[in-house]
């Protein structure tokens, strides 16, 4: 990796990877201009600017920003993918999320909400800690607000 080349005139190099290991524990915020795979802890959050992976060995208490996230491991806080969040089926997610793409296979546990928009930026709004409003909805078929009876059916 270029991080711990010797060659000072060798600058960080966003397209390559960057591996925290399941034996690795960081208390404290994480943040990456290029990917990143998680298969140890952070006590902390974690802001990337590409793809994220947290295997499934990872473990996350704190909020979660990346461009595209992958989780197959425990996140404890909101999660914001500017593009494609995908959830695995060994994933444990147990906090709100945000993302313009969503993908959960059957098995992964998801506790919280969900909002879906367009296009997002990545930026520091997980900080001031201000929960996003869900948007109200009603059964279409059952329930006094029903669309057939409102249509007189």
């Amino acid at each position: 990796m270029a991080i711990f080349n010797s060659d000072k005139n060798s600058g960080f190099n966003p397209q390559e990877i960057n591996i925290l290991n399941a034996s690795t524990t960081i208390q404290g915020d994480l943040n990456s201009e290029g990917d990143i795979r998680i298969d140890g802890q952070v006590k902390g959050n974690v802001q990337v600017k590409a793809k994220l992976v947290l295997g499934s060995s990872a473990k996350i208490e704190g909020n979660v920003s990346a461009f595209n996230c992958e989780v197959s491991g425990q996140v404890i806080g909101n999660i914001k993918a500017t593009e494609v969040l995908t959830i695995k089926q060994t994933a444990s997610i147990t906090g709100d999320i945000t993302c313009s793409k969503l993908i959960i296979e059957s098995g992964a546990s998801f506790n919280g909400k969900s909002e879906m928009k367009g296009p997002l930026s990545i930026g520091n709004d997980f900080n001031k800690n201000k929960a996003s409003k869900p948007i109200e909805t009603k059964s279409p078929v059952n329930g006094e607000n029903s669309i057939l009876q409102k249509a007189g059916a």
